[in-house]
């Protein structure tokens, strides 16, 4: 089942589930953010790593280069047919019970700038770390401070066996952006 409004309210404002949190849908000369009917729309913040191929690196999930990305505080223009990542504004507790998806915003959408968030799995803790891709030929501008996307949350039938929080994600209480990371083979002494 998908969650109402009122439950996120409640939610937020008793449980923490987002902070900080707007109970208002704010969309005047902006794109909008805040509590809609059934989802939150977060906003994204000021930090973006902007991807570039100076240094002829190969992208590599398990061994990630970081100078693969230059870092950029403010509105970000995402260079043609490449993409950005960026964090959330806001920092989620997800409840054991409920698990999020994230969707891009249409005004984007429409301008050809798709966003991916894999789900918040229950009891994750952070900020949403933020793929946005401009799939145009032509630079696409980002408004720091604004929607992005819309998290809506699923309650579950039952309360799951095994969390996130359970599982030791690697990444649970993500403080900011958080490049990927790939945990070390279990005989190498790190639990999985």
């Amino acid at each position: 089942m998908i969650a109402s409004d009122k439950w996120i309210r409640k939610m937020a404002l008793e449980q923490g589930m987002i902070e900080p949190f707007n109970e208002n849908l704010v969309a005047k000369g902006q794109v909008s953010y805040g509590l809609s009917s059934y989802g939150y729309d977060v906003r994204v913040g000021d930090h973006f790593k902007i991807f570039h191929n100076l240094n002829s690196t190969m992208v590599d999930p398990k061994a990630f280069d970081e100078r693969s990305f230059i870092d950029h505080y403010g509105d970000c223009l995402i260079p043609p047919n490449s993409f950005v990542l960026a964090e959330t504004v806001e920092t989620f507790r997800i409840p054991r019970n409920v698990l999020c998806v994230c969707l891009g915003k249409s005004t984007y959408a429409r301008c050809g700038i798709i966003v991916n968030v894999t789900p918040l799995e229950p009891e994750w803790e952070g900020v949403i770390t933020i793929e946005i891709s401009n799939t145009t030929p032509l630079p696409a501008k980002i408004y720091a401070g604004e929607g992005i996307a819309q998290i809506l949350f699923f309650l579950g039938n039952e309360v799951c066996e095994t969390s996130y929080a359970d599982r030791k994600g690697k990444y649970q209480n993500q403080s900011g952006l958080t490049l990927p990371k790939v945990l070390p083979p279990a005989h190498e002494g790190v639990a999985r």
